[in-house]
């Protein structure tokens, strides 16, 4: 089966700073693969390429065998593509319902009933039907974590990118959010999953991939690449076994 998503040779500079050298990766259907690396890896650079807010340099990006490069954003989307933001980007006089409904419009092409209907069921999903109505600029950083999530699920993507989603979270709070990735991926989502909470990693994926001086240094299962020599020494810091 063709993999849903495929990455050659993929390489950004901004001038002198060679951000990604070569990063190479391959994602199957409904996998969940988290990737990790030390501050200024590249691992935002490289999602703000795959989803085409930036352009790469050089290599090449295939969506279910087509080669992608060169597309838009609003291209992507509309091909299948959703993320979130480290930072979450909700419309704060709005409230959450209407955030969300936004992505069916505009992300999806709905009409307002068709993306009213999918807001309340994306609401209930992740945990917030309750604060429906509340203005996203009241939400606490859990709710506003999960309406991010919401908002990229609006368009229906068949590939999310989620950029630190559970940054800044208490432990209880993390393990929320661990429960909404489980459940898109089990509604046959397939994300790609930026984080720093190594429980995130470790429990909410099926592969990782370390990501360091513009390379991808090793990708396999999350016990795995945590315990490696290439995990301690760029990343951890520490042993895991």
């Amino acid at each position: 089966m063709t993999k849903i998503l495929s990455v050659q040779d993929m390489a950004i500079s901004f001038g002198n700073n060679h951000v990604l050298k070569s990063v190479n990766f391959e994602l199957d259907h409904n996998e969940v693969l988290g990737v990790i690396g030390p501050n200024g890896a590249g691992k935002t650079v490289m999602l703000n390429i795959l989803t085409g807010i930036l352009k790469p340099t050089a290599g090449k990006i295939f969506f279910k065998g087509e080669d992608i490069t060169g597309t838009s954003v609003t291209e992507r989307v509309r091909m299948g593509f959703g993320r979130t933001f480290q930072i979450p980007r909700s419309f704060e006089k709005m409230t959450a319902y209407e955030n969300i409904m936004c992505g069916g419009v505009y992300g999806d092409g709905l009409n307002e009933k068709q993306a009213g209907e999918r807001a309340w069921g994306i609401l209930g999903a992740i945990g917030l039907q309750t604060k429906a109505d509340t203005f996203a600029g009241k939400l606490n950083l859990l709710d506003r974590k999960r309406l991010e999530i919401g908002s990229a699920m609006a368009s229906a993507p068949e590939v999310l990118f989620l950029d630190e989603a559970a940054g800044g979270l208490t432990e209880t709070e993390v393990a929320e959010i661990l429960e909404i990735v489980r459940s898109l991926k089990a509604g046959g989502c397939t994300i790609i999953w930026i984080e720093h909470v190594i429980q995130t990693m470790l429990q909410g994926t099926d592969r990782i991939l370390l990501l360091s001086d513009g390379r991808d240094l090793i990708t396999g299962l999350p016990y795995d690449v945590m315990a490696s020599d290439e995990c301690e020494t760029v990343y951890l810091g520490v042993k895991t076994k």
